[in-house]
């Protein structure tokens, strides 16, 4: 049995996980949050498409959507086929997606992402080599228009090069406000650029922003700056992946010291919340040597959103522990639109076709089945589990 089908048999209890929150200036529908998930549908332009409006719209229910990784620049790109927030006709696309979202009463959020040296010379400006805070090679693939290739020896950015970016990022979270987004959510996880700079595994360098924690998580703190003025603290969000090796990136040699540093930065300069992949991404939630991730969320003032491995009994035990605000659910929206109703309900969950993650058109994108109108007059499960105190 696989383990979206397996979700179908948790047996509910009541909860808040479906009643309505204010994280921050909005009013969310529901505690349930969609995670970034690239699934490299836009144009060759990074110009989002009419389907992937569709596929947004058809999951407005969840009370935030975080859309996918979407590029800063044409030198953040690291994927083929993924949106951008840096030309008009970008921005003019966008907003047909947030319209439809809107439209369905939802909240959307980009997630603002440079990838780094998670990316191929064939996808990049001129063919030039990828960036990163120090030039070694990752142990990953970059999906270019040829499939996924390994990536190769990135280029060390010179310091000035840094304040470029910064204000890359600045200028994305104005355009994604022009193009009617309700925030914007920070990439700083998964061994991307920022996730880059804070671990002391892929930044070696000697310069600021380079060597003991604080100058290592400098680059976030000027993003994360930057981007709250031009659209307030309260309505941006980051996402941290600690204790995730992935895209060949080494853990720190001390998770629970840099993290932690970067989380109380973060609570300071008032960002809305914290979006931390629990554990491996897409993989295990427990880590050998990993540390207490509530310690994350007991030193940050907003809301903390937990990821990777939520069925519906772990999302509702976190939240009668108060051990997250809100829970983000990832792949398993890929395959269920209607994904908040479908767990409110204790329903049979669809299984996602994995041939149809990356690129291609609404086959295993906009054409999984909602639940049938018979199934939707059943009546939905009581949840008696109360939070200790509410988030």
């Amino acid at each position: 049995m696989s383990h979206a089908t397996s979700l179908a048999q948790s047996t509910p209890a009541r909860s808040d996980l479906f009643e309505p929150v204010q994280p921050g200036p909005y009013r969310l529908a529901n505690r349930i949050v969609m995670a970034p998930l690239t699934r490299s549908r836009a144009s060759e332009a990074g110009v989002p498409t009419a389907l992937m409006a569709e596929y947004y719209a058809q999951r407005a229910t969840a009370g935030l959507i975080v859309a996918e990784g979407t590029n800063i620049s044409p030198q953040a790109r690291g994927y083929a086929l993924t949106p951008g927030l840096y030309t008009p006709e970008q921005i003019d696309a966008w907003h047909t997606v947030t319209a439809a979202v809107h439209a369905r009463g939802g909240r959307i959020f980009p997630q603002l992402w440079h990838v780094g040296r998670i990316s191929h010379p064939s996808l990049q400006p001129d063919g030039a080599l990828p960036v990163a805070p120090s030039a070694i090679r990752p142990q990953a693939t970059s999906f270019t228009a040829r499939g996924f290739e390994p990536c190769v020896t990135p280029r060390a950015l010179e310091e000035a090069e840094i304040a470029v970016i910064v204000g890359e990022y600045r200028r994305a979270t104005v355009n994604a406000l022009a193009a009617g987004f309700d925030g914007v959510e920070i990439h700083a996880a998964n061994g991307y650029l920022i996730d880059q700079f804070l671990r002391d595994s892929t930044n070696r360098r000697m310069d600021g922003y380079g060597g003991a924690r604080e100058q290592r998580a400098r680059f976030l703190l000027e993003v994360a700056t930057a981007v709250a003025s031009a659209c307030g603290a309260d309505r941006v969000g980051v996402r941290l992946s600690p204790l995730s090796p992935v895209n060949g990136a080494a853990l720190d040699s001390d998770p629970a010291g840099t993290y932690g540093y970067v989380v109380e930065r973060l609570s300071e300069l008032g960002i809305g919340y914290i979006h931390v992949i629990e554990g491996i991404t897409q993989g295990a939630r427990e880590v050998e040597g990993g540390f207490d991730l509530q310690m994350l969320r007991r030193s940050f003032r907003g809301r903390y959103i937990a990821n990777n491995g939520y069925d519906l009994r772990l999302a509702l035990e976190a939240r009668s522990r108060n051990f997250a605000d809100l829970i983000s659910f990832g792949r398993l929206f890929i395959s269920n639109p209607d994904l908040v109703e479908r767990l409110r309900r204790g329903a049979p969950l669809n299984e996602p076709d994995r041939a149809t993650f990356f690129g291609g058109g609404a086959a295993g994108y906009t054409d999984y089945p909602f639940l049938s109108p018979a199934a939707r007059q059943q009546p939905a499960g009581e949840y008696p589990v109360r939070p200790q105190r509410a988030g």
